[in-house]
């Protein structure tokens, strides 16, 4: 008989019958930063489970069972099976004072959005060491999320707790040892999670602000700090490409224009401005196009799996054509861990010509797919034209082709870009507006930049510093 109760309250020695009682709090939970959400307040609703007497020197099992979080999984991302893990701290008092460990398993079902998070069983291994009361108090709380990155919501109690289960222990003559014992585990990164969270600030005032003055190379303007792109294109004109006789293989540089991009994620509206500039190479009658970027880089604010980041663009067309051609980057051949930088890589396309004359090239939309998500970011206004072309008409012309992937994105509607226009001088458009230089734009977008990760397309415009670049 006795067996079979120690047995039915999964202890390990000769401790009582396990007691499970359940306890309510008021919890903030503090989503990870790079979700861009606020602080969500709710109520933690926990059973513990533990023996109810108990003799000195035994190690007794602890289980936390929550029956109900304080937050939910936000409308952001579907929460793959066996994604979260929670870890915990439960409060030991009385008799005998500590914390005490929690943690349960990478186990749970299919999280939608907006649903109800599911955690496992969290589980923590106590030593008894001195004879009397010893109390129980569940309190803080992690859910780490580790895909498609690992992320965590830190929830917090906002009020006091009761004590969920009284232990009586009694003098056994065991030793004195821990009181903690419990597998610790909590991952830091930037709190994620499923449910919830947030955090305006986060991760973010990183990427680049610092490295910037360096270098731009060939041109490139802006280095880093405040100079925005205002030095960026002060030769009126843009770059011209040679006559429609020029032999196959020709390479023609464009100039490089400050585009003021407005954002639209799935958390709202977004704004940021980048130096971009196209150049081609003459192939028969057609163009090979390649879009690069200026200020490409950030640091990353969270961990980036392999090929999960991909970015297109809609080149406007205008001038003697009219039209669009839609130009691709590869996806990220390798993981970019926290903190390290990341790069916008340079984006290719065919743009054939589908009418004789000066044609003008002008960048367009951007889109940007990462993780199932897609952030699509307009020009506000004409960033001016990068590249001009003398251009014989093509069968079948304008209908440029990306020569990556597929990438969804919005087309760039064809209109014209008004001739060889002059680039307009200033990082316009955005924060540039407020008076903030480059530095002072980027660091407001720092609030924002870490939700790239699940949006998709900060990645490539937030938070952007200059890396020098061979042209």
């Amino acid at each position: 008989m006795a067996a079979l109760m120690l047995a039915g309250a999964g202890i390990m020695t000769a401790a009582g019958t396990a007691q499970a009682a359940e306890v309510s709090y008021k919890t903030e939970c503090l989503p990870p930063p790079i979700s861009g959400l606020p602080p969500i307040q709710g109520t933690t609703k926990v059973a513990v489970s533990a023996p109810g007497t108990a003799k000195v020197g035994e190690e007794i099992e602890v289980v936390w069972k929550t029956i109900e979080g304080a937050s939910k999984n936000p409308d952001i991302l579907d929460l793959g099976e066996n994604t979260v893990q929670p870890t915990g701290t439960i409060k030991v008092a009385g008799a005998q004072t500590g914390d005490l460990a929690m943690q349960g398993p990478r186990e749970n079902p299919p999280i939608p959005k907006g649903g109800a998070m599911k955690l496992s069983d969290m589980k923590g291994k106590l030593k008894l060491t001195k004879q009397g009361e010893v109390t129980l108090t569940p309190g803080f709380y992690n859910i780490n999320v580790n895909r498609p990155i690992s992320t965590d919501t830190k929830c917090s109690p906002k009020e006091t707790v009761q004590p969920a289960v009284t232990i009586k222990v009694t003098d056994g003559g065991g030793g004195s040892g821990g009181t903690t014992g419990g597998t610790t585990t909590g991952t830091t990164g930037g709190t994620t999670t499923g449910g919830t969270t947030t955090g305006t600030t986060g991760g973010t005032t990183a990427g680049g602000t610092t490295s910037g003055t360096a270098g731009g190379s060939a041109g490139t303007a802006s280095g880093g700090g405040t100079d925005g792109g205002t030095t960026s294109g002060s030769s009126g004109g843009t770059a011209s490409g040679g006559s429609g006789g020029d032999p196959d293989g020709t390479a023609y540089k464009g100039k490089e224009v400050e585009v003021p991009y407005a954002c639209k994620t799935p958390i709202g509206d977004k704004k940021a401005t980048s130096p971009v500039q196209i150049n081609a190479v003459k192939k028969g009658g057609s163009y090979d196009l390649t879009v690069k970027f200026g200020k490409s880089v950030m640091d990353s604010p969270a961990d980036i799996p392999k090929d999960s980041v991909k970015p297109s663009m809609d080149v406007k067309v205008g001038g003697a054509d009219k039209g669009s051609v839609k130009v691709e980057g590869p996806t990220n051949a390798e993981p970019i861990k926290s903190g390290q930088p990341i790069e916008i890589p340079d984006l290719k396309g065919t743009y054939k010509p589908g009418a004789t004359g000066k044609a003008t090239l002008t960048p367009g939309v951007l889109t940007v797919n990462a993780l199932g998500t897609t952030t699509t970011c307009t020009p506000e206004k004409d960033p001016g034209v990068s590249l001009a072309l003398d251009t014989s008409a093509q069968q079948g012309g304008t209908s440029g082709g990306a020569t990556g992937g597929d990438s969804g994105g919005a087309a760039a509607s064809g209109g014209s870009a008004a001739g060889p226009a002059s680039v307009s001088g200033g990082s316009s458009g955005g924060l540039a507006e407020t008076g903030a230089g480059d530095h002072g734009a980027l660091t407001a977008l720092g609030l924002v930049a870490g939700t790239v990760i699940l949006l998709g397309g900060a990645v490539f415009t937030f938070l952007p510093r200059r890396r020098p670049r061979v042209r």
